[in-house]
């Protein structure tokens, strides 16, 4: 993972857990990274209280995005496009896709239609080395954040309920009102010494 990026991602974590928007009860969080190739995995979930890489695997991207590259990010209906930024994960349901969990975009103008435009965390067969083989690339959402199809349950199971996900794009005009790094320290800080009083 490039270190720029998981850098971004932390410091949103942190301003979100200030923020109380996120579980107290886990410390997991999803970076996705659409710098990179659909073909590339580009998908990970770190537990960061054990400092463990949980799963690091393939993701997709919304068809309206780009081919191999997505390049179009967008926050509107019927874009058929990933959004970047910040989410916090919601509840899960049964679709035609299966298991699938809603996501509350937190980043104004970027990624808080998500719940409107139904862009869910759910499986998809398009999302395998198989279908890397013969096409070259993997297939592509109308938005949606797919994962393989093997994958979905357990990756769903264990980010649901409140935990941050990030989406990392080339697009340079993103920005959030979570990457203030100075109080993203504070909030580190502040969780360190809290830890240090209860042992």
């Amino acid at each position: 993972m490039n270190h720029a990026v998981f850098k971004k991602a932390l410091i949103g974590y942190y301003n979100l857990k200030k923020s109380q928007l996120l579980s107290a009860q886990k410390a997991v969080i999803t970076i996705i990274d659409f710098s990179k190739k659909s073909s590339q995995k580009r998908l990970w979930i770190v537990d960061l209280k054990k400092n463990k890489l949980l799963f690091h695997t393939l993701v997709a991207h919304g068809k309206g995005s780009g081919l191999d590259l997505a390049t179009n990010f967008s926050n509107r209906a019927n874009s058929h496009q990933s959004s970047l930024g910040f989410y916090v994960t919601s509840d899960t349901y049964q679709e035609k896709h299966g298991l699938s969990m809603r996501l509350k975009g937190m980043d104004e103008g970027f990624n808080t239609n998500a719940m409107n435009r139904a862009v869910v965390v759910h499986g998809a067969d398009y999302v395998s080395e198989s279908f890397l083989k013969t096409h070259g690339r993997l297939g592509r959402s109308h938005g949606c954040p797919a994962l393989p199809s093997a994958l979905t349950r357990p990756i769903i199971n264990l980010i649901k309920g409140q935990t941050c996900l990030f989406i990392n794009g080339p697009a340079e005009t993103y920005n959030s009102n979570f990457l203030d790094q100075n109080s993203a320290v504070r909030t580190f800080l502040s969780t360190l010494s809290t830890t240090k009083s209860n042992i």
